[in-house]
Protein backbone atom coordinates (compact mmCIF):
# COMPACT_ATOMS: atom_id res chain seq x y z
CA UNK A 1 0.00 0.00 0.00
CA UNK A 2 1.74 3.11 -1.11
CA UNK A 3 -0.39 6.77 -0.13
CA UNK A 4 1.23 9.96 -0.92
CA UNK A 5 1.00 12.89 1.24
CA UNK A 6 2.46 16.43 0.37
CA UNK A 7 6.15 15.54 -1.33
CA UNK A 8 6.78 11.96 0.79
CA UNK A 9 5.55 8.61 0.23
CA UNK A 10 5.53 6.20 2.79
CA UNK A 11 4.88 2.21 2.22
CA UNK A 12 3.27 0.14 4.81
CA UNK A 13 3.86 -3.61 4.94
CA UNK A 14 2.48 -5.68 7.16
CA UNK A 15 2.95 -9.39 7.41
CA UNK A 16 0.04 -11.44 5.86
CA UNK A 17 -0.56 -12.98 9.71
CA UNK A 18 -0.89 -9.85 10.87
CA UNK A 19 -3.63 -8.42 8.52
CA UNK A 20 -6.22 -7.11 10.42
CA UNK A 21 -4.85 -6.15 13.59
CA UNK A 22 -2.94 -3.37 12.69
CA UNK A 23 -4.01 -0.70 10.78
CA UNK A 24 -1.54 0.95 8.54
CA UNK A 25 -3.11 4.99 8.56
CA UNK A 26 -2.03 5.70 12.21
CA UNK A 27 1.41 4.32 10.72
CA UNK A 28 1.44 6.59 8.07
CA UNK A 29 0.31 9.36 10.40
CA UNK A 30 2.95 8.63 12.51
CA UNK A 31 5.72 8.64 9.42
CA UNK A 32 4.81 11.72 8.17
CA UNK A 33 4.55 13.84 11.58
CA UNK A 34 8.16 12.72 11.75
CA UNK A 35 8.81 13.90 8.75
CA UNK A 36 7.54 17.38 9.28
CA UNK A 37 8.81 17.38 12.74
CA UNK A 38 12.35 17.10 11.59
CA UNK A 39 11.82 19.24 8.75
CA UNK A 40 12.68 17.14 5.86
CA UNK A 41 12.59 19.02 2.80
CA UNK A 42 12.31 17.94 -1.23
CA UNK A 43 10.46 14.51 -1.56
CA UNK A 44 11.48 11.02 -0.19
CA UNK A 45 10.20 7.75 0.50
CA UNK A 46 10.44 4.83 3.09
CA UNK A 47 9.15 1.80 4.25
CA UNK A 48 7.69 0.68 7.15
CA UNK A 49 7.57 -3.36 7.44
CA UNK A 50 5.34 -5.18 10.24
CA UNK A 51 6.66 -8.44 10.90
CA UNK A 52 7.56 -11.01 13.82
CA UNK A 53 10.51 -12.11 15.97
CA UNK A 54 11.86 -14.46 13.32
CA UNK A 55 12.51 -11.89 10.64
CA UNK A 56 14.04 -9.62 13.38
CA UNK A 57 15.75 -12.01 15.02
CA UNK A 58 17.69 -13.11 11.60
CA UNK A 59 18.24 -9.35 10.53
CA UNK A 60 20.07 -8.48 13.72
CA UNK A 61 21.72 -11.23 13.46
CA UNK A 62 23.01 -10.99 9.83
CA UNK A 63 23.65 -7.47 9.94
CA UNK A 64 24.35 -6.48 14.11
CA UNK A 65 25.63 -9.86 15.09
CA UNK A 66 23.41 -9.62 17.94
CA UNK A 67 21.67 -13.13 17.99
CA UNK A 68 18.17 -11.90 19.59
CA UNK A 69 15.10 -10.42 18.57
CA UNK A 70 14.77 -6.42 19.12
CA UNK A 71 12.06 -4.02 18.47
CA UNK A 72 12.91 -2.54 15.62
CA UNK A 73 15.37 -2.20 12.98
CA UNK A 74 15.73 0.97 10.74
CA UNK A 75 18.25 0.38 6.93
CA UNK A 76 19.37 3.68 6.15
CA UNK A 77 19.53 3.89 2.12
CA UNK A 78 23.25 3.89 2.17
CA UNK A 79 23.22 1.94 -1.54
CA UNK A 80 23.72 4.51 -3.93
CA UNK A 81 26.76 5.60 -2.72
CA UNK A 82 28.23 8.68 -4.43
CA UNK A 83 25.23 8.23 -6.73
CA UNK A 84 22.27 11.16 -6.53
CA UNK A 85 18.83 10.49 -7.88
CA UNK A 86 17.30 11.08 -10.74
CA UNK A 87 15.43 14.81 -11.31
CA UNK A 88 11.92 14.21 -10.02
CA UNK A 89 12.61 11.44 -8.44
CA UNK A 90 12.26 10.90 -4.41
CA UNK A 91 15.12 10.43 -2.51
CA UNK A 92 14.50 6.89 -0.54
CA UNK A 93 15.64 6.86 3.01
CA UNK A 94 15.65 3.43 3.97
CA UNK A 95 13.33 0.77 5.88
CA UNK A 96 12.20 0.45 9.02
CA UNK A 97 11.28 -2.99 10.29
CA UNK A 98 9.02 -3.26 13.45
CA UNK A 99 8.46 -6.70 15.08
CA UNK A 100 4.58 -7.23 16.00
CA UNK A 101 5.22 -9.89 18.60
CA UNK A 102 8.12 -7.63 20.62
CA UNK A 103 5.82 -4.51 20.35
CA UNK A 104 2.99 -6.12 21.94
CA UNK A 105 4.84 -7.28 24.83
CA UNK A 106 6.77 -3.73 25.42
CA UNK A 107 3.53 -2.13 25.55
CA UNK A 108 2.19 -4.74 27.87
CA UNK A 109 5.12 -3.50 29.89
CA UNK A 110 4.81 0.39 29.40
CA UNK A 111 0.93 0.09 30.21
CA UNK A 112 -0.07 1.17 27.06
CA UNK A 113 -2.11 -0.28 23.98
CA UNK A 114 -0.07 -1.84 20.64
CA UNK A 115 -1.16 0.65 18.64
CA UNK A 116 0.77 3.45 20.55
CA UNK A 117 3.65 1.13 21.22
CA UNK A 118 3.82 0.49 17.22
CA UNK A 119 3.38 4.61 16.57
CA UNK A 120 6.52 5.21 18.82
CA UNK A 121 8.70 2.01 16.87
CA UNK A 122 7.98 4.02 13.60
CA UNK A 123 8.95 7.02 15.12
CA UNK A 124 12.09 6.29 16.35
CA UNK A 125 13.16 4.02 13.36
CA UNK A 126 12.62 7.09 11.41
CA UNK A 127 14.52 9.15 13.54
CA UNK A 128 16.97 6.61 13.16
CA UNK A 129 16.76 6.67 9.35
CA UNK A 130 17.57 10.72 9.73
CA UNK A 131 20.28 10.18 11.17
CA UNK A 132 19.87 10.33 14.98
CA UNK A 133 21.28 7.96 17.59
CA UNK A 134 20.65 6.63 21.10
CA UNK A 135 23.60 5.32 22.15
CA UNK A 136 25.07 8.32 24.07
CA UNK A 137 23.40 10.03 26.53
CA UNK A 138 23.41 13.40 24.54
CA UNK A 139 22.05 12.71 21.64
CA UNK A 140 19.69 10.17 23.68
CA UNK A 141 18.03 12.56 25.15
CA UNK A 142 17.73 14.63 22.01
CA UNK A 143 15.74 11.73 20.21
CA UNK A 144 13.70 11.01 23.09
CA UNK A 145 12.68 14.80 23.23
CA UNK A 146 11.88 14.76 19.18
CA UNK A 147 10.12 11.52 20.27
CA UNK A 148 7.64 13.00 22.57
CA UNK A 149 7.17 16.40 20.57
CA UNK A 150 5.92 14.02 17.84
CA UNK A 151 3.81 11.68 19.54
CA UNK A 152 2.47 14.43 21.16
CA UNK A 153 1.22 16.68 17.70
CA UNK A 154 -0.26 12.99 17.02
CA UNK A 155 -2.22 13.28 20.31
CA UNK A 156 -0.68 9.83 21.74
CA UNK A 157 0.59 9.29 25.19
CA UNK A 158 3.37 6.99 24.96
CA UNK A 159 5.72 6.06 28.04
CA UNK A 160 9.22 6.02 26.72
CA UNK A 161 11.63 3.50 28.01
CA UNK A 162 14.05 4.36 30.86
CA UNK A 163 17.47 3.78 29.76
Amino acid sequence: MRKQASTHQIEIQIDEQFQGRVQPEPLQQAAMATLAHQEVVGACELAVVITDDEALHELNLRYRHVDEPTDVLAFPNETRGPFVNAPGLPRYLGDVIISLPRAEAQAGEAGHDLLTELQLLVVHGILHLLGHDDIVDEKRARMWAAQSAILSSLGVEARLPEW
